[in-house]
């Protein structure tokens, strides 16, 4: 027992917990001695249900439990098989060890016993294999406590497991035997399987090889479909399970069974109008279904591109298209994350895919008389709708219509005709008789008189689809031109001219409310901004007319220097302002490059311009680090909560500690940022060239020297001094130019002055000195930054190494007490054996052996009383030789005795006591 009473210390040692030797752990261990060591089966039975009761609702016993009972447990199983009412409680015990005990007062830090003992239990690989042995018994209950153990281990030490059950002959064969039993085993083997499957691709394979494909197929058609249960739901989780990132797996579905078993869970039941929570979720993994399979697979998969384009051709020949039209556009009545979610998937199946790109453009939805074209349909749920994610997803399905597919674009280009102005305020609702341009170009316009230009900027994102790398649809827009707002000032405008003006009124919109709106509107001005940044590339014309007007010219330099914007705002107002200069081929005096370069100069600043784009270029829209969401697996937590499924508006931006609205980081694409990445140097570069450089009017014509005939002296010599002064104020403007221009290099920390040798008119050397020394100080930042990480690390794993020192050393302290309880209990049981295999043929007299002691005490008892007397006695001889010499001395000896009696009596009648 000092064994056990010092390896129950030691635990406490290790866990912190000073009364591990208390009464629960004394409890426990009794429990576990009368299940070990009884000899009446109903005992050890009884012993058996206490033990699960309090382990089932005590952290303490659950403790005590892990320290000492799992060897007694798993002994039960392995060898008392007959007895089924034992083996029921050891596994329902184990079932209880292995669940948490939810204390909400507990402290943050305190040992999870239940993790502990899962830990403890998935070790041994024979306990896992001794558990599967049990899946094949015929009690209903064990098997089901067998599933509900093993889905425990998964849930906390899954790769333990994963590896131990991969070693186990016929080990998964066993688990998908249980998909085939009672429905409370099935349901408990689909979500065993649910938890094995995840991230272990050998395991995928096998249980695709087992059936695993029928069989979910099967139980989901007999739940019913997306009507049915929590089961389809799980159902649907394994599949994804098998599905995601697993291209064989694909393959081998598409080839056998196909796609039409998934693509039938989309099909709406009953009624159409009633989507309850468990449907919106089956209806959810279904189309999470669709979208593991338009992966195609990994990305280290080097057949993942092949196997994308095969599916998407296979899924749009088995009418997928009609349930997601059916899903995100046409069932406005259905929950906004399954019109999200079938509208991602409509984005993914074309983007690439040209024969797919025409199946949509030629679908049309509806009933007569209203029919209409799909992807107008899509324009109005972007125009329309009141949820941002649904935009952005609806956004997403025209950006991937458009990319790398320019008839498309033209043909959308082809149907932007202006309306009459009393066509253009008419409500919203009748833009179902509008073409496509039409309602597009309606949406453009729709809120000026209320000041919500929420509408106009999302049609513009649609717009900037339409223009993107596309010249002739540039042209084509630029030549739209719009009635103007009041008839009578007669000129119709440009529609690049309306947009800027939109930009314009976004800095003073206001919300519903009717107060200025702040960051819920603040994607106005980007976004409209993109548009038109997207128009201007590669388009010379477009530049030309965005300059015609020249307010335009100076509202963009007070936006790029406007110190409530946003970084994003006043970065892409400096960008479209670089394409005034590098796609300006304009001559004319005023609007030519020269002009803008110069009003840069003299507004803000080369420094100060050139600053907006390093700003923009480190925000969070713009960093190399931002990835694109990634939606998690539906899982059963996570759709219990329905967290990935909010809306955009809903959450919460300060995660990345930008000032720019969520639905950015979705409008602004890769695409869009590399794009402007690749304009900054480029803008840079000429810039700096074309403000290097003097115009080229100031060339000295030679015929202005000459006399000109029936020219006086008089006139021509005034005529050649005004042509001096002319020359003289374009020198001063040169020198002055060429002073700022060095100024501004000399801030921003170039040395091209320090080298004489080196020409200074070299505008592009001057750039990359600049772009070399930025990258170096970004460099050098970087460095430090991961020698701080460095160190870091170093501490870190320093510290861990330390710890897993001393874990080391307390475990082996476990360890030798236990190895030394067991050696004690072993020569414990060869000593009991030696007595039964003795021969003894009556037990030992016990009543003789007590009254043999109780003599032997008796003994040694008078035998101290006899030494007791004697020294009393000599004492008493002693103190009456004392009394008889104080006599003679006249002293008075009964006072001098007085209270020494008394004084003597307390240890005497102490030891009496004692005695």
């Amino acid at each position: 027992m000092d064994l056990v009473s010092g390896y129950k210390g030691m635990v406490g040692l290790v866990f912190g917990n000073d009364n591990s030797g208390s009464n629960e752990d004394s409890y426990v261990e009794r429990l576990l001695d009368r299940i070990s060591n009884g000899v009446l089966p109903d005992d050890r039975r009884n012993a058996m249900a206490e033990l699960q009761s309090v382990v089932a609702e005590s952290r303490g016993a659950q403790l005590a439990f892990g320290a000492m009972g799992f060897p007694v447990l798993m002994g039960v199983l392995k060898e008392e098989r007959d007895d089924v009412e034992m083996i029921r409680g050891a596994l329902e015990t184990l079932v209880s060890a292995l669940t948490p005990i939810d204390h909400a007062k507990g402290p943050q830090n305190e040992v999870q016993p239940a993790l502990m003992n899962t830990d403890l239990l998935s070790r041994e690989a024979e306990n896992i294999s001794l558990l599967l042995s049990l899946l094949s018994e015929e009690d209903f209950y064990v098997r089901y406590y067998t599933l509900q153990i093993l889905t425990a281990l998964l849930t906390n030490s899954q790769n333990r497991l994963q590896e131990a059950i991969l070693t186990i002959p016929r080990g998964i064969t066993r688990l998908m035997d249980m998909l085939m039993d009672r429905e409370v085993i099935r349901n408990e083997a689909l979500l065993l399987l649910t938890h094995l499957t995840r991230e272990a691709e050998e395991i995928q394979k096998i249980l695709v090889f087992e059936g695993a494909f029928e069989k979910i197929f099967s139980i989901i058609k007999e739940e019913g479909g997306s009507e049915g249960g929590v089961v389809v739901q799980d159902c649907l989780e394994l599949l994804n399970n098998l599905l995601r990132n697993n291209a064989s797996n694909q393959v081998l579905l598409r080839e056998t069974l196909g796609f039409d078993a998934i693509i039938s869970i989309l099909k709406l039941r009953g009624s159409s109008y009633s989507f309850t929570q468990q449907k919106t979720i089956n209806l959810l993994s279904a189309l999470e279904t669709i979208n593991l399979l338009l992966m195609g697979g990994s990305e280290s998969d080097p057949g993942k591109d092949t196997n994308k384009l095969t599916n998407r051709t296979v899924l749009v020949q088995n009418k997928v298209f009609d349930y997601l039209l059916l899903l995100g556009v046409e069932s406005q009545w259905a929950p906004i994350p399954v019109r999200c979610a079938a509208l991602r998937c409509i984005a993914d199946l074309i983007v690439g895919h040209p024969k797919n790109l025409d199946t949509l453009s030629s679908k049309a939805l509806g009933e007569e008389p209203q029919v209409e074209p799909a992807l107008n349909s899509i324009l109005r749920i972007i125009l329309r709708t009141s949820s941002a994610q649904e935009f952005i997803e609806a956004d997403h399905v025209f950006k991937s219509f458009c990319e790398r597919n320019s008839d498309g674009q033209t043909m959308l280009a082809s149907t932007l005709i202006p309306q009459p102005y009393s066509m253009t305020n008419a409500p919203i609702e009748e833009d179902v008789r509008m073409s496509f341009g039409s309602m597009l170009l309606h949406g453009l316009t729709l809120g000026e008189s209320d000041g919500d230009l929420e509408t106009c900027c999302r049609a513009a994102s649609v717009l900037s689809h339409v223009l993107r790398d596309n010249i002739q649809c540039k042209e084509r827009v630029l030549r739209i031109e719009l009635e103007s707002p009041t008839p009578s000032l007669g000129a119709s405008e440009p529609l690049m001219h309306r947009m800027v003006k939109y930009l314009a009124l976004a800095s003073n919109m206001k919300n519903k409310d009717g107060k200025t709106s702040t960051k819920e509107n603040s994607y106005v001005q980007p976004i409209i901004l993109k548009l038109l940044v997207t128009w201007l590339a590669d388009c010379p014309n477009a530049a030309q007319c965005f300059l015609a007007s020249r307010p335009h010219l100076t509202y963009l330099l007070e936006l790029v220097s406007n110190p409530s914007a946003t970084t994003c705002t006043r970065g892409l107002a400096a960008v479209l302002l670089g394409e005034c200069v590098i796609y300006n081929k304009s001559g004319e005096s005023g609007k030519d490059a020269f002009t803008v370069v110069d009003a840069i100069s003299q507004k803000i600043g080369l420094t100060s311009y050139f600053l907006k784009f390093d700003e923009m270029m480190k925000s969070f829209l713009f960093s190399p680090v931002k990835t694109t969401k990634l939606h998690k697996p539906l899982t059963r937590s996570a759709a219990a909560s329905m967290e990935e499924i909010e809306d955009v508006d809903e959450q919460d931006s300060s995660d990345h500690k930008n000032e720019d609205h969520p639905i950015l980081s979705s409008v602004f694409d890769s695409h869009f940022v590399n794009f402007v990445k690749s304009l900054e140097g480029n803008i840079r570069e000429t810039i700096v060239d074309v403000y290097s450089r003097p115009k080229s009017e100031v060339a000295v014509v030679p015929a202005e020297l000459e006399l000109k005939r029936g020219e006086s002296d008089k006139d021509y010599i005034e005529r050649l001094k005004s042509f001096v002064q002319k020359q003289c104020s374009e020198i001063q403007n040169l020198l002055g130019r060429n002073a700022s221009l060095a100024e501004n290099l000399a801030k921003t920390g170039g040395s091209v002055s320090s080298q004489p040798e080196q020409r200074t008119s070299g505008g592009f050397d001057r750039v990359q000195a600049e772009t070399l020394r930025r990258d170096l100080q970004e460099a050098s930042q970087r460095i430090e930054m991961l020698k701080a990480e460095k160190a870091k690390i170093e501490s870190e794993a320093s510290m861990y190494q330390n710890l897993a020192g001393k874990m080391e050393s307390d475990l082996k302290s476990l360890s030798d007490a236990y190895n030394s309880l067991e050696q004690a209990n072993f020569h414990l049981e060869k000593e009991v054996k030696a007595l039964k295999s003795g021969g003894a043929s009556t037990p030992p007299d016990v009543e003789a052996i007590k009254a043999e002691a109780r003599e032997e005490a008796q003994k040694e008892s008078e035998a101290e009383l006899n030494d007791l007397l004697v020294c009393l006695g000599q004492e008493q001889s002693r103190v009456e030789k004392l009394s008889t010499r104080l006599l003679e001395l006249g002293e008075d000896v009964d006072k001098l005795l007085e209270g020494v009696g008394d004084d003597m009596g307390l240890p005497e009648d102490s030891e009496k006591e004692e005695d």
